[in-house]
């Protein structure tokens, strides 16, 4: 199953501040598609994905798939 999370027009922290609060409403094995258009989504998004052991499993053209593991 798949969620979509829409950034656009939101700066940084926004996208991640919102991936993280959306991110334990959706079950383990899941996705988040995040749209973000902000430059420094692809650069906050993968970081976090590491952090917070999640995967990224694509980051392309402003759009980051995110899977829920724990």
């Amino acid at each position: 199953m798949n969620t979509d999370l829409d950034c656009r027009g939101l700066l940084c922290p926004l996208p991640v501040i919102k991936l993280a609060k959306l991110l334990p409403t959706i079950e383990i094995g899941a996705t988040i598609t995040v749209l973000a258009d902000d430059p420094a989504a692809a650069t906050d998004i993968p970081a976090w994905c590491r952090l917070r052991n999640q995967e990224l499993v694509s980051a392309d053209a402003g759009r980051y798939v995110v899977r829920r593991l724990s």
